[in-house]
């Protein structure tokens, strides 16, 4: 079975909303559009070219198509990243368009959960998912994702789509890589581990010492 690996920028507060520029993504009336902009540095930018190798097909959501294809075909020819991206294969949910024109894109209308599985049953490298706020909480929601790079940046905004929004299924999850850039972002790369363990810091009933016992 194929792993689905999902790629994101998100705030301390948990936001990933419009990590790239102001318009990038306005709903909801965010304000806050370009956030993690100004804490690139060449250590990023190589983890993130690692990444971004893990997969050879990506999975994404509308918007995130979208943005993506209006920046990336017209980079140069010799950056990697342009390279990569372009002449991947692209999967993209969306319940409103009617046709994808990058690159050997393809778009799926039906049940994505579904789909999703089913391509997971294909042969071929690992799938990433990056941004797609959206998407991703279907994916959550249907225990389809298997492993987690989160970039989280040293920045709080309040307000702001989040990627593990309210009513996510509760999980644990397994820290297996974590680095830290020059301008203290932390990039930590995560397994899923099963259900939460749950326990208690009470005294136990003798009074004598504090232990942890499990529910």
């Amino acid at each position: 079975m194929r792993k689905l690996l999902v790629w994101t920028f998100m705030t301390v507060d948990g936001v990933m909303q419009a990590p790239g520029g102001p318009d990038e993504d306005r709903e909801g009336g965010f304000e806050h559009g370009g956030w993690s902009v100004n804490y690139w540095d060449e250590m990023m930018g190589e983890a993130a070219d690692e990444v971004a190798a893990k997969s050879d097909t990506l999975l994404l959501g509308r918007k995130t198509y979208e943005i993506f294809a209006a920046h990336w075909p017209n980079m140069r020819d010799d950056d990697p990243m342009a390279a990569r991206l372009n002449n991947a294969t692209k999967h993209v949910a969306s319940r409103t368009l009617d046709r994808v024109d990058w690159k050997n894109s393809h778009l799926i209308q039906g049940n994505v959960a579904e789909e999703v599985a089913a391509l997971k049953e294909t042969s071929g490298g690992p799938i990433g998912v990056s941004g797609s706020g959206d998407l991703i909480q279907t994916l959550l929601k249907h225990d389809l994702i298997d492993e987690y790079s989160l970039w989280i940046f040293p920045v709080v905004l309040g307000s702001g789509k989040r990627l593990f929004a309210s009513g996510a299924v509760p999980s644990a999850l397994k820290l297996v890589e974590s680095k830290i850039s020059t301008t203290g972002v932390a990039i930590q790369t995560y397994d899923p581990a099963g259900a939460v363990e749950y326990g208690t810091f009470e005294v136990d009933k003798e009074g004598e010492t504090s232990k942890l016992w499990t529910a």
